[in-house]
């Protein structure tokens, strides 16, 4: 979660308070802390740049603001619309987890039996290296001279890119409506797209960067 949002949590969102009454079996210890330790962790861990929220007492007094951010999908920042395009290094909130995070705060935020409490991470655990690939600078249209895999994409802001292949297929690349610092630079596809001779790249709104596997010019 970005620091930029946590500092204006207290102006607008409110706090927990101590006496909220617990209607839910959800708690802490044994789900919410995981999801926060799993999507959280990067900002709000030890070495974050962002306050803490390893332990209840950092998250309590901050529940009802986290959970106006998760639901507008602020946080965690991660920028495309769900379901157009997918990408293996997706951060942001599953459904189920989304769900969840609200559950627990409005039945009270409990904190749960210490006895289910797993310890946070010690560290970030490193990405795997992405494959070697060669960005095409992609605005308005691009036509493929050549069949290409494309592996990912670089938006430069508020963008909507779309790959129109010939026969009349339409392959989603990615939709960031609301562009914020803070947001990954790359998102990389789930799978490698094929992309065959004559495809037009259309990109819509600010400028972005194809990238495609090694060794692939386009024109």
């Amino acid at each position: 979660m970005g620091i930029r949002c946590l500092l204006l949590f207290s102006l607008g969102a409110g706090l927990c308070r101590a006496h909220d009454p617990i209607t839910t079996k959800i708690t802490w210890t044994r789900e919410i802390s995981r999801i926060f330790y799993r999507r959280c962790f990067a900002c709000h861990g030890k070495e974050g740049p962002s306050m803490p929220l390893l332990t209840y007492d950092q998250t309590r007094p901050w529940a009802k603001a986290i959970k106006e951010e998760v639901l507008e999908r602020r946080m965690p920042p991660w920028g495309p619309v769900k379901g157009f395009g997918s990408f293996k290094n997706d951060a942001s909130l599953s459904e189920v987890e989304i769900e969840l995070i609200v559950n627990w705060v409005e039945g009270g935020a409990p904190e749960g039996e210490p006895m289910y409490l797993v310890p946070p991470p010690d560290f970030i655990p490193r990405p795997p290296d992405p494959p070697p690939s060669e960005p095409v600078p992609i605005k308005g249209v691009v036509r493929l001279d050549r069949q290409t895999t494309a592996l990912g994409i670089e938006p430069s802001g508020s963008v909507q890119a779309t790959a129109h292949i010939p026969g009349g297929g339409v392959a989603p690349l990615i939709w960031i409506r609301d562009f914020r610092p803070g947001q990954p630079k790359t998102y990389y596809f789930r799978e490698a797209l094929k992309l065959p001779k004559g495809t037009e790249i259309r990109c819509e709104g600010a400028a972005a960067r194809l990238l495609i596997a090694a060794s692939q010019p386009v024109q």
